[in-house]
């Protein structure tokens, strides 16, 4: 299998210093755009400078194998094999990690096969078109789901004690739980909401401490449908 790799000479593709050089610097290049495009699409600093650096690094990598590969199908398969027993051990948590992880390896690719031209070309189009996605919010939410924790006192009725303002600030709610609590003085209420985008959150619970006596309110940042 290695000895495969180290044998270039039985190559038939003839390639000049100036090519080598020019696929690397183009691979380099493109993975430079690349990466600065995932780090302006991203939330700020949300992103990872290793895996920036890395998607300088893919295109370069992926260029060389092309390079070395060539036509040589022994060549290729040795190198299957050799990478075969690599174990990758960082997993990408962000789906858009992995499409740019591909993205780098496509312009690569290109670069390795001399297609300098269509590697400049799709690259450019493909991180103008990230770019407006990111300035125009593609694909987010119009509303937030939180889990919202009230107290009301004994003596106040809560079914339908806080519609009025729901209806307001919120898409839909259900109230999830009932439970008393200060020896029976007290109830917890526990609902799920659909918070609008464009309301005021503090607003919102303004309103309903005027309705619960001004006891505690718990509004989570991070719910998850299910919680309560």
């Amino acid at each position: 299998m290695f000895d495969s790799l180290l044998n270039f000479g039985t190559d038939t593709t003839a390639l000049s210093f100036e090519g080598l050089v020019l696929s690397l610097v183009s691979a380099f290049v493109l993975g430079v755009i690349i990466s600065f495009t995932y780090k302006k699409t991203h939330v700020k600093g949300q992103y990872s400078q290793n895996f920036s650096l890395t998607l300088v690094m893919i295109p370069c990598i992926i260029a060389i194998i092309i390079l070395m590969v060539g036509s040589n199908i022994a060549r290729a398969f040795g190198l299957t094999g050799a990478f075969s027993i690599i174990r990758f051990r960082s997993n990408a948590t962000d789906p858009k990690d992995i499409s740019y992880v591909l993205f780098t390896m496509a312009a690569g690719l290109a670069c390795g096969a001399g297609s300098y031209s269509y590697a400049l070309f799709f690259t450019v189009i493909l991180c103008i078109i990230m770019f407006i996605l990111s300035k125009i919010n593609f694909g987010a939410k119009n509303s937030t789901y939180k889990l919202l924790k009230i107290i009301i006192p004994e003596d106040l009725d809560y079914q339908g004690a806080f519609d009025d303002v729901f209806e307001t600030y919120t898409i839909n709610h259900e109230l999830k739980k009932v439970k008393t609590t200060d020896l029976g003085t007290l109830y917890e209420l526990v609902y799920n909401v659909t918070i609008k985008n464009d309301v005021n959150e503090k607003s919102f619970l303004d309103e309903l401490r005027c309705r619960n006596g001004n006891l505690n309110i718990i509004l989570s940042m991070n719910a998850e449908p299910g919680d309560n």
